[in-house]
């Protein structure tokens, strides 16, 4: 960006009155034709600070909210007036020659009234600027009609704090309505950005914590996005530079994970905030820097019925031993299901649960059961090191973070198979792809003896899909389940899995439910439109569509009335 003294030329220029720098706006100046952008981005915050203080006038921006604070300021060998106005993170400051707009004593911020005051509630922008001056600025004014330059020289004392200024009612037009509104907006986008950007972070964050927001992306050079219902939005209009955004991660990254990210080039890692709760963070290296996606995490475990999945899934809580396997695609809330099951048998059996997570997203308060969070790379070498000393452990319930390879597949199995329940997670699209997967995980060779052996230890595998409303402002939980039962066993163990879609199909007396099904649901109660259900479906051909049966019912009652009128 150029010097203050660069932008300060313009004003130098006979048809130019004053110069106007906003936040979040692009830098202007103002003509006899209106007001006339000199910049094409807006400027952010903390360009404006450095720009003003680079410029030697940085003791003018307030700490407190103001109105028109003016101080007469000599830069080079001219001088300049700075009328600075502040509304919570929006600051305005309009600067023009000081021979054509006499100086004032800087006035002091108000201090707080014990109801709100209606001024400071309107953010500065040009757009309200130029309607709140004299007739002759007013928009509609004849052209070519002169300013007094005396008039803020001259300006009456503003009336009493109960009594709204007399621009500010009845004399908005709709460009100045829409403009306060805008500037309203754009305060509560970017009030993040108060302060240093060490501190952007957590305003970040809390800003993500009160809405329906997932995960939150920040990249160098780029603007801040949130994730909510699987669309991720802007947050910012102004990207972050490299330097702003390895400031805003300092203090989330201890001695651990910036050891990781400068030898492996990322690091996954949790931490827990106290103002904004518990994230699960990566942070990697990019060509234009550090980008970081952090997840956020629930502050105590969801129920089952709070995640909207089906009460069968319930019963994984009364087996004693076995393999119940959470699968679906990344990011579609494994991880609370888990949490959900564990939380569950913690607060119904009086046993010993041991889960080995990277990293530990849902921490478990202590109810009847007794729960040993392991987490790997701080409390363990890896998901093999942890699962190998388990057994010794006692543990009558092992939950896996994911079962990502043969290894640790090998050890769920043989805990499973010698009276441990385990549960665990696997980033596949669906159950029967997720059977496939734990079988073809092992050498030809190996795979009849590990048909068996899941064959006897597979209790029930659960698939999820998050999918979009009607409206798009929130997600749904559309599940599979296929439970363990002899028919299942023997097409594993008979290498017969291509015959898992027709067992899936006359399965519901063995409480197998399909996806189509729990889609089907979801329609029947208007959550989710048929397009979105056509989507997620295996089978859009299975599904059931609710709309065009209560049409046709409508349609056949309509005609049994015509009817009976005729007779």
């Amino acid at each position: 960006m150029p010097e203050l003294s660069q932008f300060l030329a313009y004003l130098a220029r006979p048809d130019v009155t004053e110069m106007i720098l906003q936040t979040d706006k692009v830098i202007a100046v103002r003509t006899a034709d209106g007001l006339r952008p000199l910049t094409k981005a807006p400027v952010s915050y903390a360009s404006l600070v450095r720009l003003l203080s680079g410029g030697g006038v940085g003791r003018i921006l307030p700490s407190a909210d103001v109105r028109d604070a003016a101080e007469r300021i000599v830069v080079g060998d001219d001088a300049y007036t700075f009328r600075v106005s502040r509304a919570g993170p929006l600051i305005q400051v309009r600067i023009s020659r000081a021979e054509d707009a006499p100086a004032q004593a800087p006035r002091a911020p108000s201090p707080s009234p014990p109801a709100p005051e209606p001024e400071p509630a309107r953010a500065p922008s040009p757009a309200r600027d130029r309607m709140a001056a004299s007739p002759a600025a007013h928009p509609h004014a004849p052209r070519g009609a002169g300013r007094d330059t005396t008039e803020d020289a001259q300006r009456p004392a503003p009336p009493a704090r109960h009594a709204p200024a007399p621009h500010l009612t009845g004399e908005l037009t709709e460009e100045g309505a829409a403009a306060v509104r805008e500037a309203g907006e754009t305060a509560k986008r970017h009030a993040w950005r108060n302060g240093p950007p060490e501190t952007w972070m957590q305003g970040l964050l809390r800003a993500a914590r009160s809405r329906p927001v997932s995960d939150v992306h920040v990249s160098a050079g780029e603007v801040p996005m949130f994730r909510t219902a699987n669309r991720l939005l802007s947050v910012s209009s102004t990207p972050l530079t490299a330097h702003e955004v390895e400031r805003m991660f300092e203090p989330l990254l201890d001695d651990r994970a910036k050891a990781q990210v400068a030898e492996l080039g990322y690091a996954d890692f949790a931490v827990d905030l106290p103002a904004t709760g518990r994230l699960r963070a990566n942070v990697c290296r990019t060509r234009g820097g550090l980008k970081g996606c952090f997840r956020l995490v629930l502050d105590k475990p969801a129920t089952l019925e709070q995640l909207g999945l089906p009460e069968a899934l319930a019963k994984v809580a009364t087996y004693h031993q076995g393999l119940a396997v959470i699968s679906g695609p990344s990011g579609s809330g494994k991880t609370s299901t888990m949490a959900a099951l564990v939380d569950l048998i913690n607060r119904s059996k009086p046993v010993h649960i041991l889960s080995v997570e990277d990293p530990i997203e849902v921490v478990h308060p202590r109810a009847k059961a007794v729960i040993s969070q392991r987490e790997v790379g701080v409390h363990t070498e890896s998901y093999q090191a942890a699962l190998k000393g388990a057994l010794r452990e006692d543990p009558d319930v092992i939950a896996i973070g994911e079962l990502r390879d043969r290894t640790t597949v090998e050890m769920a199995l043989s805990a499973a198979e010698t009276g441990h329940l385990v549960i665990a997670t696997m980033s596949t699209p669906s159950g029967a792809k997720t059977i496939d997967r734990l079988i073809d995980m092992f050498p030809p060779e190996d795979q009849q003896q590990v048909r068996a052996t899941l064959a006897g230890a597979l209790k029930i595998v659960v698939s999820q899909r998050l999918v979009p409303s009607s409206d798009g402002k929130r997600l749904y939980a559309a599940a599979e389940l296929i439970t363990g039962s002899v028919p299942l066993w023997t097409l594993i163990r008979d290498d017969k899995l291509y015959q898992l879609p027709s067992l899936l199909q006359r399965g519901r007396g063995l409480g197998i439910i399909r996806i189509e099904d729990s889609l089907s649901d979801l329609l029947a109660k208007r959550y989710i439109s048929q397009r979105v259900a056509e989507q997620y479906a295996d089978d859009p051909r299975a599904l059931t569509l609710p709309s065009a049966a209560a049409d046709g019912a409508a349609a056949d009652a309509s005609t049994q009335a015509r009817e009976g009128r005729r007779r």
